[in-house]
């Protein structure tokens, strides 16, 4: 497969996960920022080597081979931003772009040496799944901080927004995967609230909150 067919149906994987029955071609060229014709042309191709199905007026849909091409890509992009962050000091705002050119490795046994290698880890520094290699993931309920009230708290599990931007803000703020979390009061004006986090107290936007996942505890 070339690069550009992985990263299609990539990008496709990623769009099913956020919404039920077949991607529209607009949607997918917006994902990939490109021209509608250009994804009817790949899905074309995709067809053909049976990776994905499309229907008229339904859109397109993975194959079952299809999603488990995808979320190999997908295991393997995970995998490399959680051995930068954790074995090469990268930053989690820096690891996306490189994971982005090594996820296209096709050695199996090196991602599958990867994986054990890292302890098997189930979530990326982002706070997103790892697909195992059957393409099986672990169903996640986390909570965004922005629907927790007063004297609620948790844990911070993940993010919603991994820009380099937003995780940048979070690094200043010291917010951080693993950290606790308390709500210590909430303004319905703006719905911005005030939190807590060690002993750091802090007031986040809504912004703000509505990007970072909890698992809420007692």
């Amino acid at each position: 497969m070339t690069l550009s067919e992985e990263n299609y149906l990539k990008a496709i994987y990623h769009i099913c996960n956020h919404k039920e029955g077949g991607v529209s071609t607009n949607s997918i060229a917006e994902k990939m920022d490109t021209k509608a014709s250009s994804v009817t042309d790949m899905i074309k191709k995709l067809s053909e080597k049976g990776l994905v199905d499309y229907k008229r007026y339904k859109g397109t849909a993975l194959t079952q081979e299809g999603k488990l091409v995808a979320s190999n890509i997908v295991r393997k992009h995970r995998l490399w931003e959680v051995f930068l962050l954790e074995k090469l000091n990268f930053t989690w705002d820096e690891v996306h772009d490189v994971a982005e050119q090594l996820e296209h490795i096709k050695s199996e046994k090196l991602t599958d040496q990867l994986d054990a290698f890292l302890g098997f880890p189930t979530r990326d520094p982002h706070g997103d799944p790892i697909p195992d290699k059957d393409g099986n993931i672990k169903t996640v309920t986390d909570t965004l901080l922005s629907t927790l009230q007063k004297d609620d708290r948790g844990i911070i599990v993940g993010v919603k927004d991994s820009s380099s931007s937003f995780l940048k803000y979070l690094d200043k703020q010291e917010i951080a995967l693993g950290k606790k979390i308390k709500v210590l009061d909430t303004e319905p004006f703006d719905n911005s609230m005030k939190i807590k986090i060690k002993k750091q107290e802090i007031v986040i936007s809504n912004q703000i909150a509505s990007n970072i996942y909890i698992k809420k505890s007692n």
